[in-house]
């Protein structure tokens, strides 16, 4: 199998109620027909280019908390020029905003995938290291325009945030 099929398998053990296997076959596991069937999994699947190069551990957490650094800086410059009240926490490798609506935007790393994950209402997007940023391996969007589009969305108003 290839590596992105083998995600795609379940991982041992993981069975229903009473012992059972999951869909009541043994072994199941998802096939093309199965993938066909749920384009929503398709959807979500970070298939990077060939164009981005690998990097240490030691530069994607450099290169993660300089994103990081950069949003938190943004909501601050947000609040002193009283544009919006965007609450920040974050925790570790999450940072959730809340807007005052009440609804929400949640960054996290993926140290495992060297990838930074970006959830918004309008979907979830898998950003990958290129050079001079980050960009989601599905349709090459950069990480910072995407993030000002679901922000300005959510929040009413545009909103920019720049690295």
């Amino acid at each position: 199998l290839l590596a992105d099929q083998r995600a795609l398998l379940p991982t041992c053990g993981e069975e229903g109620r009473g012992g059972q296997p999951r869909g009541g076959r043994k072994g199941r596991h998802y096939t093309a027909m199965t993938l066909l069937l749920h384009p929503r999994i398709l959807k979500t699947m970070s298939l990077a280019p060939a164009a981005f190069a690998p990097i240490s551990d030691i530069e994607y957490m450099r290169r993660s908390e300089t994103v990081f650094a950069a949003i938190e800086g943004a909501i601050d410059r947000f609040l002193e020029k009283d544009v919006i009240d965007i609450d920040a926490s974050r925790t570790g490798g999450l940072l959730e905003l809340a807007f005052p609506n009440g609804s929400k935007i949640v960054v996290n790393t993926q140290p495992p995938l060297h990838e930074i994950w970006l959830a918004a209402q309008s979907g979830g997007f898998h950003f990958k290291p290129a050079p001079g940023g980050w960009i989601d391996g599905r349709d090459g969007a950069e990480f910072f325009a995407r993030l000002s589009a679901c922000a300005s969305l959510q929040a009413g108003r545009e909103l920019r945030f720049e690295p």
